[in-house]
């Protein structure tokens, strides 16, 4: 049952396709798996990093802040500006004095100065700022900002330092038509900073910049808290700038937010968040100015949200603001709507919370790739199949139409194909049998997928010509035309032999004196042409077939005239647009356009011809045709003498080169005058009618049937060829 089923060839693809399809599948999730894990490692790390280096920071500024509140001439200075309770066993808050604290704010300055913190001040335990480090003047009766009220009450309390998150100072404003004498007033928040001469000279207003803060406590000499020391920190300068170090790729970014979901440091895309309207241009960033909703839609690529929509947390910020730590590698919308993963984790011990993500995009690239390497692949393979396929119903229509060509013509009764002997090029050769004359017939057609009009041309060419020529030696056609179909066919005699290529490539190279009587056969055939004003110009092994004719053995057949051209009306001078014959056995003038072409030629061939016959090789070793081109018109072939261990007489030898000169007028005339020198020669007689039979028995105990033209077939019974008597060729 196996055995009779054959797989269409057009389905292989197909298959293939399936095959790869499903690798490419088990390929794209053990992938997938892969770079999930990656993914994972790789956002823990960035994450752990961060939180580590904001963690050192932190500890550091407290540190810091410890050590400058303990300083003795800090506590010194300072329990001298504040008034001690008045009443102990109330335990009231102390009171400072903002005048006393001026001279001191003068000596501490250039200290913290050199520490880096361009603005500082001091707070009393009723919340009063005694002292701001960037000014001379009494600060008046100024408040901290409610919003921080708890972090101080907490200093105060547990007497240990305090990290406050980045948030915006308002600016103070004085208030028009207020009474003479009176100052201007001023906010209970926090005083007007004294900005960084980087910030100098340009308007300020709420928005403009964002401050951090890290306070200490600053004890007495019986160690009771008396006020603490605030240092002011500029958080793009160091909060943002280690969130920025580790990230990843080109759109790998850290960010940090409050519990509302406000961001409080810098964003990587500032610059895309104001060109597509998530963020003010007024604004310098987007800490304390971006809430980190998930806007519903990619805003990048033209999303825009209605004002209906409900404003949700995106999924890492909403994750770390109820305490839960995560790692997703599943893609959700972070706030600019772009698929990203991450992971978020909240810090109570800061009191906000750190997010690290990378666009989605960016981070499945690698499988993308994959995947589209095998899809592509798939559809390579379909467009294959198809292609195939195609091909192959086409091929089938024409076998089809041949088929019922052949069975109409079967009806007719004109030829039998009995036998497909070979297939070249173009055509396809049956061996066939001639309804009334019943003999062995050759019936060449010309398949009708390759039956464009240059072959077409040709091979009417070929018939036409070689219909006139009558010669025993060359081979003889009977018939030609169309099928009714439109199939075109030519009818010739069967041979049995082998020809010159195959003989020499079985057998080697052959004695002189047979290779005399062979040359000598084919000078009779051209002779007849010649003498018509036809030369055949592709002389050539294969176009020479070797038989055993009428008991005669090595009777010589010369084939395939479909380059024969009449040279007597000129029509063969300059035709070199495309070059026409094998370079091996053409003469220089065919290469040349403005040189016309003779008899001459054919014998150019003809002596080609010999040398390969002795010799075994082509007169010119060379594989491009412009080597060949080059060596046949300016190159003299190596006498073949020296390319064969064979006995080759020196009059046969002088012949061959004479033959093979560029100037024609140095070559033999005619063909006739070629076979009598060849006749001529010492070992012309050697090859003995005795010897070539002997040679031709054992040849066909070897080999039963070997066509003309083309290699045996597979013998298969084949329908009739019929013809078309109308439309056949005068």
């Amino acid at each position: 049952m196996l055995g009779r089923f054959k797989l269409p060839l057009w389905l292989l693809p197909i298959v293939i396709a399936g095959l790869v399809a499903v690798f490419g599948w088990w390929g794209n999730e053990r992938l997938r798996g892969t770079v999930e894990d990656g993914l994972r490692a790789g956002l823990s790390s960035t994450l752990n990093a961060n939180v580590t280096a904001l963690g050192i920071w932190a500890t550091n500024q407290m540190r810091l802040a410890m050590v400058l509140a303990d300083d003795p001439e800090v506590r010194s200075n300072a329990e001298k500006a504040i008034k001690p309770p008045t009443r102990r066993e109330m335990r009231p808050p102390f009171q400072g004095s903002p005048m006393e604290f001026a001279p001191f704010v003068s000596q501490l300055r250039p200290r913290l100065n050199r520490l880096g913190y361009d603005m500082s001040e001091f707070v009393g335990t009723n919340f009063q700022i005694l002292a701001d480090f960037m000014r001379t003047q009494p600060m008046g009766n100024r408040m901290v900002s409610e919003a921080h009220t708890n972090q101080f009450a907490q200093l105060f309390a547990t007497g240990e330092p305090v990290l406050i998150t980045p948030f915006k100072p308002e600016m103070p404003a004085p208030r028009r038509g207020g009474r003479r004498g009176f100052p201007p007033q001023r906010t209970n928040d926090v005083r007007r900073p004294n900005f960084p001469p980087a910030m100098a000279g340009r308007q300020q207003r709420r928005g403009d910049r964002t401050l951090m803060q890290v306070a200490a406590p600053v004890r007495n000499a019986e160690r009771e808290i008396i006020c603490a020391l605030a240092l002011i920190i500029d958080p793009d300068r160091e909060f943002s700038h280690i969130l920025s170090v580790a990230r990843s790729g080109e759109s790998g970014e850290t960010y940090a937010f409050d519990q509302t979901g406000l961001m409080i440091s810098r964003s990587r895309f500032e610059v895309q968040l104001k060109k597509i309207g998530l963020l003010e241009a007024t604004n310098e960033s987007a800490a304390l100015n971006l809430r980190l909703h998930d806007p519903g839609g990619d805003v990048t690529k033209g999303f825009r949200a209605t004002n209906e929509e409900p404003r949700v947390l995106t999924h890492l910020v909403a994750s770390a603001v109820d305490g839960e730590d995560i790692v997703d590698v599943t893609p959700a919308r972070d706030y600019r709507g772009v698929p990203v993963v991450g992971a978020s984790r909240w810090l109570p011990q800061f009191g906000f919370g750190v997010a690290t993500q990378i666009d989605a995009d960016e981070a499945y690239r690698p499988l993308r790739v994959l995947q589209l390497v095998f899809v592509v692949l798939v559809l390579f393979l379909l467009l294959c199949a198809t292609g195939m396929f195609v091909f192959s119903h086409a091929n089938r229509a024409w076998r089809r139409r041949l088929n019922e060509a052949e069975l109409k013509l079967k009806q007719l009764g004109q030829y039998t194909l009995e036998e497909k002997i070979g297939e070249g090029g173009m055509g396809v050769v049956y061996r066939a049998r001639h309804a009334l004359l019943r003999r062995d017939t050759a019936v060449k057609l010309l398949l009708p997928s390759r039956a464009d009009p240059a072959a077409v041309e040709r091979f009417e060419r070929e018939v036409c010509l070689t219909c006139q020529l009558a010669h025993p030696n060359t081979i003889q056609i009977f018939d030609y035309g169309h099928t009714p179909e439109g199939i075109f066919y030519y009818a010739m005699e069967f041979l049995r032999g082998v020809n010159l290529h195959d003989l020499v490539g079985r057998f080697g190279p052959q004695p002189e004196a047979r290779v005399v009587q062979i040359l000598a056969q084919i000078c009779d055939s051209l002779a007849e042409a010649h003498a018509m004003g036809l030369i055949h110009r592709d002389i050539k092994p294969g176009n020479v077939f070797l038989c055993r004719r009428g008991g005669v053995a090595d009777y010589v057949k010369v084939l395939d005239f479909g380059l024969v051209r009449d040279y007597r009306d000129g029509s063969v001078a300059g035709e070199v647009a495309a070059i026409e014959g094998t370079p091996w056995f053409m003469a220089p003038e065919a290469f040349r356009g403005s040189a016309p072409i003779d008899p001459r030629s054919d014998l150019y061939s003809l002596g080609a011809l010999g040398y390969f016959l002795l010799t075994g090789h082509y007169i010119f070793d060379a594989v491009k045709v412009s080597e060949i081109q080059e060596k046949q018109l300016s190159a003299q072939p190596i006498p073949p003498s020296r390319r064969t261990t064979q006995l080759i007489s020196a009059e046969m030898e002088q012949l061959l080169l004479r033959c093979l000169e560029k100037d024609r007028n140095l070559r033999p005339q005619s063909a006739l005058e070629l076979k009598t020198y060849l006749l001529a020669t010492p070992r012309a007689a050697d090859w003995t009618p005795h010897m070539s039979n002997a040679w031709w028995d054992t040849y066909e105990q070897k080999i039963a049937d070997v066509v003309a033209v083309e290699a045996p077939a597979g013998s298969t019974p084949l329908p009739t060829v019929g013809i078309d008597l109308e439309s056949r060729m005068d």
